[in-house]
Parts: C-alpha cells; structure tokens; sequence
C-alpha cells in the first residue's frame, strides 16, 4: 500500500513552487530598486531631528508634521510621472494614551495605486514613519531613526516610484504609518479606514526595521530577512478555534500561506536573500503595526532584517565606555536594504498581477480519496491544488485544475494524513498564494465595521 501511494504521488504530483511568468518579470521589477534613491530617502528624514508622534507639526524643516508633508510629496511626483495614477488619502485619528497623555492626531500618508481589473481587492505594504528616543515621551529630542523605521519608510517610498511606473490588476496601497512607536497608533488608523470603506485586503506586507544586517553579538547577516507570521487568525471564533483545533490549521492562517508565498518569490527571483519565516506574530514580546491590521481581520505579515542591533534601538544617540548608541544612518547596510525592498517590489507584483485565493472546502473522511472544493474567483485562468505532509513546512505536490473547475478528488490520497490547500492561477501564469481550507485559511476580508449612530 505504501509503494503504490509513493508512485501515485510521483505520478500525479509537481513540487512545490510556481514559476511566475509575467511581463516584466518579477526580477526585472525588483532590479528597478536603486540603493541611492534609498538612502536620499533615509537621510531627508533623519534630517528632520525627530519624528515623534507628539513632535512638531507646523515646521518646515523638522518634526512629524515636515516628515509626512515630506512623504506626500515624493508620493505626488511619482504620480505627476505616472499619468496622476496614485490617490493620496491622509486618514487620521486622535489619540490619549500612556505615550501619549495630550490628544495627538495620528495622521497615515496612503498612496494608493488603483487596480485595473480587480480594483476592489487591496495588496498594502507599510511602514511607519515616526521615531523615538529611551524616553518614549521626548518629543524634542533628537531621533534620527534611521533604521526604526527610515529603512522602513525607504522601501515603501521606492517601492511607489517603481512600480507605479507599472500597472497591475488589483489596488496596491503603498501606506507611511504614524505613531507606531506610541502604541501601534498608525496600524489601527490604517484598519480602521479600510473597514470604514470595505477594502477587500488581501495581503498587508508591514516592514520595520529592515535595513541592518549586524547584530548586537557582532554576528553578520546580509543573506537572510524574517517573516513573522501569525499561525491562527487573531479574528476567530470560538467555534472556529474548536473546529482548527480538531481538524487542523494552527499553521495555516492566510498570513502564514502569505509567508510561505514571500518565501518561495525569494527563492527565484531575489539573488542572495533567503526568507526565514520565523512562525510568531512579532518578535517575542513585542509588536508591530501589522497586529492591528491582524486585529481587524486581515492577513498580513512583519518584515524585519534577520539580525537586530538593540544598542540602535530605542537608544538616546551618545557614547558610553567606547561603546556608540543611537539610531544613526551609518547603522543601516544600504546593499541589505536594497534586497529587502527588492524582495517588498516583487512580492506586491505577484501579488497584484494573480487573481485572489479561494475559499477552500475537503471531505473525505471513511474514504480512500480526498474531493477538494473550492468558490470560483474573478480573473482566474485555472486552478492547483495542493497537498502537504502535516509537519512539512511547505507546499509538496500539487495538480493543476482548467478555469471552469471547482473541484477535484485526489484518488488514493487520504484525507487524514495531509494538509490541503488551492491556488488560483492568472492568464499569465501568476501564482495566488495558497488557502487552506474552511475559516482557519480564508483570505476573505471580514465585513465592513457598522457606522457609527447618529
């Protein structure tokens, strides 16, 4: 019985990762990513002091309110160049907390690339532009934030020149976030605007400190970036939790078949970068503002340079012993830098060029096969499902379906012993990221939040 299950898989199945064969090519793309254009963009704002959420709003040349008066006018000359294709919207809410104790507007800079036959489905890269010192409540301060998160900020800025010089299917959302550093203040602007108008997200790609690649032990890494992925969704019910619990899904959220995605573009279009998708929503104890998007139901993923350097961190700019504090841009490795936007450009490409993952059924208990199942989506050219050993950390086999198709039974292939999932294939070949089945892996957005009462 074990022979003749090997040879089917053998027979039927093709490994794991897909091809992306668009025009321009995915490389092609990620090579318009300029190392100088990024460090203009990281030394225009260190140079304005600090970027603190509480910081100055009306001047010119330094505080929040200069750094996203900065952000939106880089946004608006890439549009001018483009034909006036971004919509640049500035969302804003006011906010008291313990970071904050006067009320403070966080104002989100979003360049938005309208989609030319699905604009109703949104992928989003972020990043936040506010910086801070030890003191979380000096606002006049000196935070050059260079890497935290200017390296950030950098390759969202690029990522806009570059690919809006291009045009894809879906809505790309190139968003500078405010008031991170405050109590993830930004990302909930960002979720919040997006319920408010019924943004289908697909996917939010969240960057935040990406830009060094020595570590605080000496160690260096310019070959590797993390992916943090949450592995179930932070929305889910309890009778969704007891079904995940009984059939399986803990490492099958969307954000983590999204890692899982970014992983496989790394391995054929980014030369000399490796993704290691690290399964936790953020680094241990703390947080990004991609939780607050994963709050409100969408999926999304932290980006982060595979070794920090804490000493540049959070850290008033001195020195002490020998030894340099300080957030400062000779930390940040522009070469590295370059690779993770590269890897930000090619990954909002893919995922704007292929149509939306599907929404997945299985059954097949008591049955020598497996029927997968799964909802038609807009734009598709075919399908492919997918099929994996349940401790595997990537997609293994899969068979190809014809665009009219929804569903397929795996003959020989029992439903006990793997993890599911499908794909949806473009006209041009470009690749979904993969859905798991039932609620634990729908890349569906929740419904709009209800208007508030008159």
């Amino acid at each position: 019985m074990m022979r003749a299950k090997t040879l089917l898989l053998a027979g039927l199945a093709t490994l794991a990762v897909p091809a992306l064969a668009a025009k321009p090519a995915l490389p092609t793309l990620a090579a318009g990513v300029s190392e100088a254009e990024l460090k203009a963009s990281i030394t225009a704002l260190v140079g304005f002091g600090t970027r603190h959420s509480a910081s100055d709003t009306k001047s010119a040349t330094r505080g929040i309110g200069a750094a996203r008066r900065w952000a939106e006018s880089r946004f608006q000359s890439f549009s001018a160049a483009c034909g006036n294709c971004l919509t640049i919207v500035k969302p804003a809410e006011t906010v008291t907390g313990p970071r904050l104790p006067t009320p403070t507007e966080i104002v989100d800079v979003l360049a938005i690339q309208p989609g030319t036959s699905d604009p109703d489905r949104f992928i989003i890269m972020s990043a936040h532009i506010d910086s801070r010192n030890g003191d979380p409540l000096d606002a006049k301060g000196d935070a050059p934030g260079a890497n935290d998160d200017g390296s950030g900020t950098a390759a969202v800025i690029e990522a806009a020149r570059v690919l809006s010089q291009h045009k894809f299917p879906a809505t790309i959302v190139y968003a500078v976030l405010s008031g991170e550093e405050q109590g993830l203040n930004g990302g909930k602007v960002l979720a919040d605007f997006a319920r408010a108008h019924n943004w289908n997200v697909e996917a939010v790609l969240n960057n935040d400190i990406i830009g060094n690649s020595t570590g605080a032990s000496g160690m260096k890494d310019s070959g590797h970036v993390r992916v943090f992925s949450e592995g179930t969704k932070a929305v889910e019910t309890p009778a969704q939790a007891n079904r995940r619990r009984y059939n399986g899904g803990e490492v099958d959220s969307p954000s983590r078949n999204l890692a899982r995605f970014i992983d496989s573009l790394a391995d054929h279009n980014i030369n000399g970068l490796d993704v290691k998708m690290i399964y936790r929503t953020d680094r241990f104890g703390r947080g990004g503002d991609q939780t607050r998007m994963l709050e409100a139901g969408y999926p999304a993923v932290r980006i982060t340079e595979s070794v920090e350097h804490y000493d540049r961190q959070h850290q008033n700019v001195r020195a002490e012993k020998g030894r340099s504090f300080g957030d400062l841009i000779e930390g940040v490795d522009f070469p590295y830098l370059a690779k993770v936007t590269r890897l930000n450009v090619a990954a909002l490409a893919a995922l704007a060029r292929a149509p939306m993952p599907p929404a997945v059924t299985i059954t097949g208990q008591v049955s020598a096969d497996t029927k997968v199942t799964w909802t038609p989506v807009k734009g598709a050219a075919g399908y492919k499902v997918w099929w994996r050993d349940t401790t595997a950390p990537q997609w293994q086999y899969s068979r190809t379906a014809p665009a009219d198709a929804t569903s397929m039974t795996l003959d020989g292939v029992v439903i006990d012993d793997w993890f599911f999932g499908v794909s949806t294939i473009g006209a041009d070949g470009s690749e979904s990221p993969i859905a798991f089945p039932g609620d634990a892996g729908n890349f569906v957005s929740p419904a709009p939040a209800p208007a508030p009462k008159p």
